[in-house]
């Protein structure tokens, strides 16, 4: 079965780098970036993990916690680690799961047999603080994903999450952002916006991001 947006996330036991992870006890009171790979010593998968460990005070700054997940033995897991880190010039600061039985990838629909029966697709999770799935992706394994996107996406779920906007095509932290259409009482309005905001029609209207 998918998983779909809003879904609570399956929870699992697993070995990881770091040793035994029960998924929700670990996830606590964070946000969880939960990542997959068809399998260890792949190129673009190298690149990816060591991204991910180089933008680590990025990620702990919105008090999100990165996880990667592989089908390979965790023997494969540590041997890899080094390459990443010898390769990538960084130190990854993040679990791998291990993930040989298949476990979580068939609770996470992250087997797609028209792809590979036996792999992994490489896939992203957005999990928020109440475990409730917030975003899903899948790359095709040839494409290095973009963890900047995957930040600005997070920017806006949390931003999103404390006020009553939107976030525009293309937005960025610190731009304009656009009041969501349900809220139509002025007093809350002037309250929730004190910059103000530009009524470009009815249903759109703009202003400053409101936290910053």
């Amino acid at each position: 079965m998918a998983v779909r947006l809003g879904d609570v996330a399956p929870d699992f036991t697993s070995d990881s780098t770091e040793g035994t992870i029960e998924f929700h006890k670990w996830a606590g009171d964070s946000w969880v970036i939960l990542f997959s790979h068809p399998a260890d010593y792949t190129p673009v998968c190298t690149t990816e993990l060591g991204t991910v460990a180089k933008y680590a005070d990025r990620f702990a700054a919105r008090n999100t916690k990165t996880i990667a997940v592989s089908v390979d033995p965790i023997e494969d897991h540590r041997g890899w680690v080094g390459d990443i880190n010898e390769t990538q010039g960084t130190t990854v600061n993040f679990p791998i799961l291990a993930d040989p039985t298949r476990d979580i990838a068939t609770k996470y629909d992250m087997i797609h047999p028209n792809a590979d029966n036996k792999a992994t697709v490489r896939s992203v999770f957005i999990i928020d603080p109440n475990k409730k799935v917030r975003l899903t992706m899948t790359y095709p394994p040839a494409t290095g994903r973009n963890f900047d996107e995957i930040l600005r996406v997070l920017d806006a779920l949390q931003l999103t999450d404390s006020h009553k906007v939107a976030t525009p095509a293309n937005w960025k932290d610190g731009e304009d952002v656009i009041i969501v259409p349900s809220l139509k009482d002025e007093a809350e309005l002037k309250e929730r916006f004190p910059k103000g905001y530009t009524t470009i029609r009815p249903y759109l209207r703009i202003t400053p991001q409101p936290n910053k």
